[in-house]
């Protein structure tokens, strides 16, 4: 199955690609920098640079900074990774910002019912901006 995060809402997006890689399908999410989360763009900044922030460069909790793996963890917050099966579940999702040479003329499936139109408020910031914001390039 192939994904595109075009305008999903994060989380939806990461609990629907879960629930498929526990099904043992595979799936791979294109252009996760323009995946989106829903809030305030100050308390959204503040939350993720308070969560860069905090730790230590080598014992973590380690936050990505790349819009693949940003997405990466969000889903892996979705599947229990430390078992045999929730780490096999890991392995069968693959993200991608923008869409690779193999998966290209494939069949994409676009998920109406995750995207922003579900949302009520305008209010919101795409993955790509966070990662810029919490040192990202």
């Amino acid at each position: 199955m192939i994904i595109d995060a075009t305008n999903l809402i994060l989380g939806r997006m990461a609990s629907y690609a879960a629930q498929r890689a526990m099904l043992g399908e595979q799936v791979f999410i294109i252009n996760c920098g323009e995946a989106i989360v829903s809030g305030n763009k100050d308390a959204i900044l503040r939350d993720w640079i308070h969560k860069v922030q905090m730790g230590s460069s080598v014992r973590g909790p380690f936050f990505f900074r790349t819009y693949q793996k940003f997405v990466k963890r969000a889903i892996r917050g979705m599947i229990k990774y430390n078992s045999y099966h929730g780490d096999k579940a890991l392995q069968r999702i693959l993200c991608y910002n923008g869409v690779p040479e193999q998966l290209k003329g494939k069949e994409v499936t676009k998920l109406n019912e995750l995207s922003i139109s579900r949302l009520s408020t305008h209010k919101f910031m795409k993955v790509r901006e966070i990662c810029k914001a919490i040192g990202g390039k």
